[in-house]
């Protein structure tokens, strides 16, 4: 079998991880499928220069972009708060898009990717905090906010830095088979494979603490008591707030309404404990405060695009074989 060329752009303030992530992914893979050689990884830059990430980590590529031969796989990672390299790392990635079977963006990569024309009418996806910028400059593409990674024909872009992995070993799982990408992802300790249409969970993080002391204490209350009654009358209640003015002031602070911060803190609580836990699903609900396992199914087929079930199947780590490492 031949080799499938990745090539990984580098340039000026890349982000680190962006790079190494899917590297390490795609340099693991022929390994993990026993096939040596399934990838032929290089790295590339203006001029085959050495570049300094956003981390202050300096990198020496392998190649000079405009002299890179076959592409398979062209991967364009996210650099510092969205910057756009200069014209002729954009110019590179348009030349080298046009004769590459796949194009890949990690995190803020997107950006260089619609900068170059390679997303217009495409649906795509980056790093929560920066898909509105990414909306507002580039009206042309459909972003969605919600998802990890989005493939749009031949074209993937995928959310923040680990969501590069996922990926990653999703295309592995596409070119070698499952057995490779969950022996990859054992390997780097990393759970296969969050969904390309799994949500964010970085967008609760987005919620900001509110500046008021009592609403802080409603914060923290919530977070370690997601099992209570957490309405609007009781959390104005602890508050001494009227429900009304509650509602409003948490909505200004916090950022969303105290109806969606308990769903966002409910699920967060739910998702640990399948992933950490041997409890069964209707402990769960009862103890992250669903009620039923009906209702924790529904909030995870919403949020998550799946059941609870499916969800630990999917993200519990598997326990080694006896007498396996």
């Amino acid at each position: 079998m031949r080799a499938r060329s990745v090539v990984i752009v580098l340039y000026e303030g890349v982000q680190s991880l962006d790079v190494t992530g899917p590297l390490e992914v795609f340099a693991g893979a022929g390994a993990a499928a026993r096939r040596p050689g399934a990838y032929e990884v290089v790295t590339a830059s203006p001029g085959g220069a050495a570049v300094r990430t956003c981390s202050g980590l300096r990198l020496l590529p392998d190649a000079d972009l405009a002299e890179v031969g076959p592409v398979h796989t062209l991967l364009v990672p996210g650099g510092e708060s969205g910057v756009l390299p200069d014209a002729a790392v954009v110019a590179a990635v348009r030349e080298l898009a046009g004769r590459a079977e796949r194009v890949v963006s990690v995190c803020t990569g997107a950006f260089v990717l619609a900068e170059a024309g390679l997303l217009d009418g495409r649906r795509a996806t980056t790093h929560w905090a920066y898909c509105e910028a990414l909306a507002e400059r580039y009206p042309g593409v459909e972003v969605d906010p919600d998802p990890i990674h989005v493939r749009d024909g031949h074209v993937a872009t995928s959310a923040g830095v680990t969501a590069g992995i996922d990926l990653a070993l999703a295309l592995v799982e596409e070119d070698l088979g499952r057995e490779a990408a969950l022996l990859v992802a054992r390997h780097l300790v990393v759970f296969l494979r969050r969904p390309g249409n799994q949500a964010q969970f970085s967008t609760q993080l987005a919620a900001q603490v509110a500046s008021r002391q009592p609403l802080r204490e409603v914060q923290r209350w919530i977070a370690e008591h997601p099992e209570a009654d957490l309405s609007v009358e009781e959390l104005a209640r602890r508050s001494t707030l009227s429900p009304r003015h509650f509602a409003r002031a948490f909505a200004a602070e916090v950022g969303v309404t105290p109806g969606r911060y308990v769903d966002g803190i409910r699920l967060e609580a739910a998702r640990r404990r399948l992933e950490d836990t041997d409890e069964g699903v209707e402990e769960i609900a009862r103890s992250c405060g669903y009620g039923t396992p009906e209702a924790m199914r529904r909030a995870f087929v919403r949020a998550l695009a799946a059941p609870p079930a499916e969800y630990r199947r999917r993200f519990r780590p598997a326990p080694d074989p006896p007498g396996g490492h």
